[in-house]
């Protein structure tokens, strides 16, 4: 795809940190939840190791907070969750598909129970607010849906306790994976989770004031400094390493999440009633024809696809490639492919279609190993 600049507009949102973002060396953008999102600094590869080493500061403004509050809040976040949020509690994130009438994925958001009558659902890339507003209007439920001045800023790497700490306090150490708390800072009450999209570990602090982004970030920045932090941004190569499925990508409302391997998140052997439990119960009961698994692809390095690549098994079609790119770690081509439930994710050999090039390729379970 050719590299054209992207000319801001109303529809098209920067956050608290672009400035800050833009002054660190940023050298592209994407487009995610109508928001400016950061796709790299130095290169893929120079960001992996980076991340895998060191520390990094990464604008995730675009993880959008919809909120969901009144007196019928907790019902409709249990309809509209996949997963059984009868439980939530306070402090606690819970990772929860959103799903259509036919089990298709609309969403996979983090959803944060603030209390009983609040809840925050930060999304991937797609218009939640709609979709719960439509439900609450068509179910005549009293409750209010609206998007806050929420904006995270995440702290991702091996060396994130040691910056939090520092800014936060030691007790930031003790927070545990999928956990929730409030800190001070500056007078304010930050909201902080231990969460992020890397398996380098870390955190995302939810700031509630976008007036407040430079200075928040500048805070972090010159503590960052003894632990040779950079900016950085969520990374192709890192989070297909590590298995992190990427909505938009990997999965679409073409796609189930037992068809994405999600099924762990799906509560259909409870009393719980959600939008499209009826079609995944039948999913469930049929078998898939399709699974999602990862592919090692062989030859030369290959650029990341801004299309899918298509997979053959004995000259038949068998399913396609959805992200791709080269793991100088693993020294081969990697990729996340929806393939047909006839081939198995324990290294069965493919054939992918890499431009006009057909190159061999072997299946593999997620996250690579």
């Amino acid at each position: 795809m050719a590299g054209f600049p992207i000319v801001a507009s109303r529809r098209l949102r920067s956050t608290p940190f672009t400035e800050r973002v833009e002054a660190a060396g940023l050298s592209s953008y994407s487009v995610y939840n109508h928001m400016l999102i950061p796709v790299s600094f130095a290169s893929l590869t120079e960001d992996c190791a980076h991340l895998k080493e060191h520390v990094q500061i990464w604008d995730v403004s675009v993880e959008r907070q919809v909120e969901i509050s009144g007196p019928d809040a907790h019902d409709l976040v249990m309809k509209l969750s996949a997963r059984d949020m009868s439980q939530a509690r306070q402090g606690k994130c819970y990772y929860a598909p959103i799903t259509d009438g036919q089990g298709g994925m609309l969403n996979d958001p983090i959803i944060l129970c603030l209390d009983k009558n609040r809840y925050w659902l930060s999304i991937a890339d797609s218009d939640v607010a709609l979709w719960a507003a439509g439900i609450a209007e068509g179910l005549g439920m009293n409750a209010t849906i609206h998007e806050p001045d929420v904006s995270p800023l995440a702290i991702q790497g091996p060396k994130s306790d040691d910056v939090m700490a520092a800014l936060f306090g030691e007790e930031i150490r003790t927070l545990k994976f999928f956990n929730y708390a409030y800190y001070d800072w500056r007078g304010h009450e930050l909201l902080i989770a231990r969460s992020g999209w890397s398996k380098q570990g870390g955190f995302e602090i939810y700031l509630h004031d976008s007036a407040l982004g430079t200075i928040l970030w500048d805070d972090l920045w010159e503590i960052g400094r003894a632990y040779e932090m950079r900016a950085g941004c969520p990374n192709l190569i890192e989070r297909i390493e590590g298995g992190l499925l990427s909505y938009g990508n990997d999965m679409t409302r073409n796609d189930t999440p037992l068809e994405c391997g999600l099924g762990k998140y799906v509560s259909l052997d409870s009393a719980h009633d959600f939008i499209g439990k009826k079609a995944l119960k039948i999913q469930a009961e049929q078998g898939l024809t399709k699974h999602i698994m990862g592919v090692k692809i062989s030859g030369p390095p290959i650029a990341p696809p801004a299309n899918i690549f298509s997979c053959r098994s004995d000259g038949r079609e068998a399913g396609i490639v959805t992200s791709a790119c080269y793991s100088a770690d693993f020294d081969t081509n990697l990729g996340i492919a929806m393939m047909s439930s006839s081939i198995s994710a324990s290294g069965d050999l493919i054939d992918i279609l890499v431009g006009d090039e057909w190159r061999s390729a072997q299946t593999s379970p997620l996250p690579f190993s």
